[in-house]
């Protein structure tokens, strides 16, 4: 039986009700950087804003970061995040890895605050940073 191979490109995705994260990164060298922040509005993301990067970029799979309690317990946005997991295998018919996201938006902060003071905290860069974050997590587990 032969394995089934990575896929090279993914876009990781940090949900949130009111913004979510986004980063690119491929298997080859293990990498990923913030891209963008899209906007939610009312719960529902901005469908056409995501599509316009899955057509950009071409990923071969999706991640999506699941918020989870300290304890691993989930939380109440954990299913709404699920929910958007399961929308964009869904919608864009690829693959979408679960991710644990713990300790990510935390980390994202703090990267920011070294690099730029309480200024680069501001415009959604936490998001981006943190999908940035939750992206190399997946790649630190899967990618040998």
């Amino acid at each position: 039986m032969t394995a089934k191979p990575l896929p090279r490109i993914l876009l990781a995705f940090d949900y949130g009700t009111k913004r979510i994260g986004v980063a690119i990164g491929q298997t080859i060298t293990k990498t990923a950087r913030p891209l963008e922040t899209i906007a939610v509005k009312e719960g529902t993301p901005n469908w056409a804003a995501v599509a316009k990067l899955v057509k950009k970029w071409m990923p071969e799979a999706l991640v999506v970061g699941i918020p989870l309690n300290m304890d691993g317990s989930e939380q109440p946005i954990s299913k709404h995040a699920r929910t958007f997991a399961h929308a964009l295998g869904e919608r864009f018919q690829l693959p979408v890895y679960e991710m644990d996201e713990r300790l990510t938006t935390k980390a994202a902060r703090e990267q920011l605050f070294t690099e730029g003071g309480y200024k680069a905290l501001q415009g959604g860069q936490v998001d981006q940073v943190a999908a940035q974050l939750i992206l190399q997590n997946w790649f630190e587990e899967n990618v040998q």
